[in-house]
């Protein structure tokens, strides 16, 4: 676990801090849940629960709740490294800011990874559909990422590992000029036993950049069981 703490403490330090000057900036405290599992070598499933809460807001500290997600994947092996996989997600924020609008999402992905070394990489594409009352928008993903264990080359029970990824958003609507997002993120992990792991990390997003440009940075945790 020191790792974890470690880790945390230097990127808040290096982070954290100078994002807080900016006049444009937004914090996030966002938990999750999320339970995997795999009904044959080939199909799998992803179901998660989260929360999105504010922690830092128009200059300053403030605790409230933005959203609750519910988010359920299917996932097909089309190779040893490749795969698809079809999500539904529903966003709840009208019950917590009375003027925005609960979502629901539609997401079809296309993964691939590969192993040269103790490092595994990810490539990632998502098309997603954004559905609210009052527009549709349409957006395209693309991620890049790497994650490795900490200790050796094969990650064991009570031992900590590390993920780093960056990806690319495109947004699409009828009414709205298109609009570009950067993230960057980084999390250590700790698999506590067979069947659950601990992921802590922080995760910074350049919004907007082509137009309004705006600084956000979440705290990230999940917690995941795979069964």
């Amino acid at each position: 676990m020191s790792y974890i703490k470690l880790s945390l403490f230097l990127i808040a330090f290096f982070i954290l801090k100078p994002l807080l000057a900016q006049n444009n900036f937004t914090g996030y405290i966002e938990p999750q849940i999320a339970v995997n599992h795999k009904f044959s070598s080939i199909y799998g499933t992803n179901f998660s629960v989260g929360s999105r809460t504010y922690f830092y807001k128009e200059k300053g500290i403030e605790l409230q709740t933005r959203q609750l997600d519910f988010a359920h994947f299917s996932e097909l092996k089309v190779s040893s490294n490749q795969s698809i996989a079809l999500g539904i997600q529903y966003r709840f924020r009208a019950p917590f800011e009375t003027e925005k609008e609960n979502e629901l999402r539609i997401t079809e992905q296309y993964n691939h990874t590969f192993k040269p070394s103790a490092i595994r990489y990810g490539l990632r594409t998502r098309i997603e559909q954004r559905i609210a009352p009052s527009l549709t928008t349409h957006r395209f993903r693309f991620r890049c990422a790497a994650d490795m264990p900490l200790k050796g080359e094969k990650l064991d029970i009570g031992e900590p590992y590390f993920i780093l990824s960056t990806e690319s958003l495109l947004s699409i609507a009828k009414t709205k000029k298109p609009s570009y997002d950067q993230r960057f993120s980084s999390q250590v992990g700790y698999k506590l036993s067979t069947f659950t792991k601990l992921q802590i990390g922080l995760e910074y997003r350049i919004e907007d950049y082509n137009k309004a440009l705006a600084h956000v940075l979440f705290i990230n945790s999940a917690f995941v069981i795979t069964l």
